[in-house]
C-alpha cells in the first residue's frame, strides 16, 4: 500500500459526519481502496485519531471486541442502534456529490 492511499483512506475517514455512520466497504469505495479489510488495517493501525466509531461492518454491526464503547459512542451523537446494529438505511453517511473524496466516489 502507498502513502497516497493511506492518507486517501484517512480522509474519507475524517469527512464522515458526527450522526452518520459508514461502512468499511463504503469507504473502500470512495477512497478507491482495493478492499474493506484495508480499511479495517488502517483504523487498526493508524485510526486513533479518526472517527474510527463510526465505521461499521457491512451488516451494521460494530467488530466485537469493540462492541460497548463503539455503541456508546455512537448514541452520544444521536445514532441510536436497534439492540447491537444500527441501521444503514437511516444512519448511513451521504457523500455529498460536489465533494472531490477520490477516484471511487460512489454516494
Amino acid at each position: 500500500m502507498d502513502d497516497e492511499l493511506h492518507e486517501r483512506v484517512r480522509e474519507v475517514i475524517a469527512s464522515v459526519p458526527a450522526g452518520s455512520v459508514a461502512t468499511y466497504g463504503d469507504i473502500a469505495s470512495v477512497s478507491g481502496a482495493p478492499s474493506p479489510r484495508l480499511v479495517g488495517r488502517i483504523l487498526g493501525e493508524d485510526g486513533h485519531d479518526l472517527p474510527w466509531h463510526r465505521i461499521l461492518r457491512a451488516d451494521g454491526t460494530p467488530a466485537p471486541h469493540l462492541l460497548d464503547e463503539q455503541l456508546q459512542r455512537l448514541r452520544a451523537e444521536g445514532v441510536i442502534p436497534d439492540g447491537q446494529r444500527v441501521d444503514l438505511r437511516k444512519y448511513r453517511w451521504q457523500r455529498d456529490p460536489d465533494d472531490d473524496a477520490g477516484p471511487g466516489a460512489l454516494f
